[in-house]
């Protein structure tokens, strides 16, 4: 029998290995040093750069290839309230109490409430700070609620501010996703922002270059490790492979959403000429390391471990995105936590008439209230729902949403996706009993589900989920539509990102021991780190996040 003997795939995941502790830090042939070394270029780093050049601090700046990380990739909200002057133009009123109140029902304690105060009390400083180096804003709102505005608006109510259960009596809700000002999506124009200031303000980078090691000095083998550098390895600069790989990792960016074959391809074969032709080197860090890679959503082992319910989904993030931080941190004694919080984002708005349906699970019940932010939905249905369900639209709504979808100015990648799921992929009958028979569901069931939603549309009831009242229609005659919402639907495809990371000091970023002590010169921000987002996700709060984190960061270490 002949056998067929197949080369192992190479794997995209950045080589981490165990910490090198010296002894003698001057036994080290350190190529270059700084006060503060930075690790990983998106908006967490360059936030964390340019507080420590601005405190004075010299600054090295790594990534593993050119900066942008999935924050370039994003859309280039930030969830700013408190009264910004954008929110005051569009005739919104807003305090830092308000936005605090709310974001307690997304945050759920994965920071302090003194640290979410905080958070809130400098928003309005660090859109501020923002537009200070480059970025714009404005005030411009969308008719309708969607998952993201369309071209020329640039603030709107980016999470679950209007959903009846989410408001707070402080005052009436206030939209808060700022928008960067751009054609098209926003991410990139924003991290260029930031890109360009960090050059500016004299900080030092080192790209297509990943640490892949820390160095760690130890007094007594009981202690925590006081860290003082970073090795890295690095693509000869100019080299042929050195320029493939800068190509292959634009590739990446073009093609992941399209064709998401050719963009794994594209990073396996970047990884392949990283581990082929790199060359290590040792970078001081008099001051400390600030680790800011991202999440985990691009590491198979980690997702295999922590996440299996969301393997299906369509990864959200930066081709770095592969845990390298984390596991960094991991290697001195690091604790990380919540690295089982996927954010899960099944949109259903826009078309902004969908909600007015309901959505149910295989047996037909309903498990949620249809008006809240994706993440919430998604949340619902992953983690509750083995990831399966269906929304249901009578043939009004269907109608309603093809008229938006075809003349209501929405992106195409919310407009094709609906009008397919609505034109080819959904299953139809003419009563709740056969379309659950088609679903394999309990006729008995959604057929309660479907009584109860319109006996609060008719007034005769509450809403069994909350729904507010502009969210309600009544669905009393056929034909109906089932559009198949699950994780692993390939015309309707449900994104994932990782919130966990490592944990922090909240009052400056430095990382936690697993013992509980500060490990001395190691910092960590953005999705490297347990954050506000860390719960669950808010369209702006990851990048406002990235900018509170960053910040904090690099103004601490600059201050040792």
């Amino acid at each position: 029998m002949n056998t067929v003997s197949r080369k192992p795939r190479i794997s995209t995941v950045t080589p981490i290995e165990p910490a090198l502790e010296i002894n003698n830090i001057n036994a080290i042939d350190w190529k270059e040093s700084a006060d503060v070394v930075v690790v990983g270029w998106g908006a967490a780093g360059a936030c964390a750069a340019l507080e420590a050049r601005a405190q004075g601090a010299t600054v090295i700046v790594i990534d593993r290839f050119e900066g942008g990380g999935a924050s370039a990739l994003s859309g280039g909200v930030v969830y700013a309230g408190g009264g910004t002057p954008y929110q005051i133009q569009a005739g919104f009123l807003d305090s830092p109490e308000a936005m605090a109140s709310y974001l307690k029902h997304e945050v759920n304690g994965v920071v302090s409430d003194q640290t979410l105060f905080q958070f809130c009390k400098d928003s309005v400083a660090n859109l501020a700070w923002l537009e200070s180096h480059g970025a714009k804003f404005a005030a411009t709102m969308p008719d309708h609620k969607t998952s993201y505005p369309p071209e020329g608006k640039f603030l709107y109510y980016s999470g679950n501010e209007v959903v009846p259960a989410c408001q707070t009596p402080e005052g009436p809700p206030a939209p808060r996703g700022h928008r960067t000002v751009a054609k098209g999506q926003s991410g990139k124009v924003l991290f260029e922002a930031l890109q360009n200031a960090t050059l500016k303000s004299g900080a030092h980078t080192v790209t297509q270059a990943t640490v892949r090691r820390l160095v760690c000095e130890r007094t007594t083998s009981d202690q925590v490790p006081r860290i003082v550098g970073v090795e890295v390895w690095q693509l000869p600069v100019g080299a042929p492979e050195t320029l493939h790989h800068a190509e292959l990792h634009k590739k990446v960016a073009r093609w992941r959403t399209f064709w998401p074959g050719k963009a794994a391809e594209c990073r396996r074969e970047a990884a392949k000429i990283e581990q082929a032709t790199a060359v290590r080197t040792y970078i001081r860090a008099h001051k400390g390391v600030i680790l800011s890679t991202g999440g985990f959503i691009y590491n198979p082992e980690l997702m295999g471990q922590f996440a299996p319910h969301a393997k299906k989904g369509w990864p959200v993030g930066g081709a770095g995105c592969d845990g390298s931080g984390m596991r960094l941190g991991q290697t001195v004694g690091a604790n990380a936590e919540a690295l089982n919080n996927i954010s899960a984002w099944r949109f259903i708005t826009p078309p902004s008439v969908w909600p007015q349906g309901i959505v149910i699970n295989t047996q037909g019940e309903r498990f949620c209230n249809e008006q809240v932010y994706g993440a919430k939905l998604g949340h619902e249905l992953v983690d509750h729902q083995n990831g399966r369900g269906w929304l249901i639209i009578d043939s009004s709504l269907k109608w309603q949403a093809i008229r938006q979808c075809m003349f209501g100015g929405l992106w195409a990648f919310q407009s094709l996706p609906a009008m397919a799921m609505m034109l080819l992929g959904a299953q139809k009958a003419d009563t709740p009993e056969a379309l659950a028979i088609k679903l394999k569901a309990d006729p008995l069931k959604l057929r309660q589900s479907l009584d109860a939603a319109n006996a609060a549309a008719r007034g005769e009831s509450d809403d069994p989920f909350g729904k507010s009242k502009d969210m309600h229609h009544e669905m009393s005659r056929g034909p109906y539509l089932a559009l198949d919402i699950s994780i692993g639907n390939p015309t309707f495809p449900l994104a994932t990102l990782t919130l966990g990371g490592l944990q922090v000091d909240e009052n400056n970023g430095q990382v936690v021991h697993a013992s509980g002590q500060a490990i001395e010169g190691l910092y960590a921000a953005g999705r490297t780190a347990m954050g506000l987002p860390s719960s669950r996700y808010v369209s702006g709060l990851s990048l406002a996040d990235c900018v509170f984190s960053g910040r904090r960061a690099g103004r601490a270490v600059a201050a040792l």
